[in-house]
């Protein structure tokens, strides 16, 4: 069964989870199997400081479907889909190429404490940080593995990011 991307896109999204926050374990979805696997574990002694995840019914440029971080102060399960409200996207460069990321925060029913945040410019300047963090170091000691952020971008891009993945799943289904 495919998931779909939201009942509301792209102001409210499906965000399928992952990776839980604190978690130090690198899990990925199979599509084939339709499991949720482990990729591999950390070789950082870092922790996920949010929620990963991707977006259903999306496709990115590099043939996965659409990154998504869940800001959130709880820790959600492996599988788990939950709606998020997109505020923005951050920008990254990996050994791979290009990787864009959504930055979401459940939606007001679910969790009221991001309810005032509409932009990632509203999220505290520490969240801002330890996301940026983790990512110019999570890959740090993996052979040939790297990853450079490039900036943020607001709610308006990661809305029309999320759009162009839709179509781009879309239309590589009727190909």
């Amino acid at each position: 069964m495919q998931l779909p991307p939201g009942n509301n896109v792209p102001y409210r999204v499906n965000a399928f989870i992952e990776i839980p926050l604190g978690s130090n374990i690198k899990y990925e979805y199979d599509r084939k199997l339709g499991v949720i696997k482990v990729d591999r574990i950390l070789y950082t002694s870092m922790v996920y400081p949010f929620n990963y995840g991707f977006i259903p019914g999306t496709l990115e440029e590099d043939g996965d479907p659409l990154d998504v971080l869940v800001v959130s102060n709880q820790s959600l399960y492996p599988g788990v889909l939950i709606e998020v409200r997109p505020i923005g996207v951050l920008k990254t460069e990996d050994e791979e190429g290009t990787d864009r990321k959504i930055i979401a925060v459940p939606i007001d029913k679910i969790d009221m404490t991001f309810s005032k945040i509409n932009e990632v410019e509203d999220l505290p300047e520490i969240i801002k940080l330890k996301i940026a963090h983790f990512y110019e170091h999570y890959k740090e000691i993996e052979p040939n593995k790297w990853v450079k952020v490039m900036g943020w971008g607001s709610s308006t891009e990661a809305r029309t990011i999320i759009l162009e993945a839709i179509n781009r799943f879309n239309n590589s289904k009727k190909a």
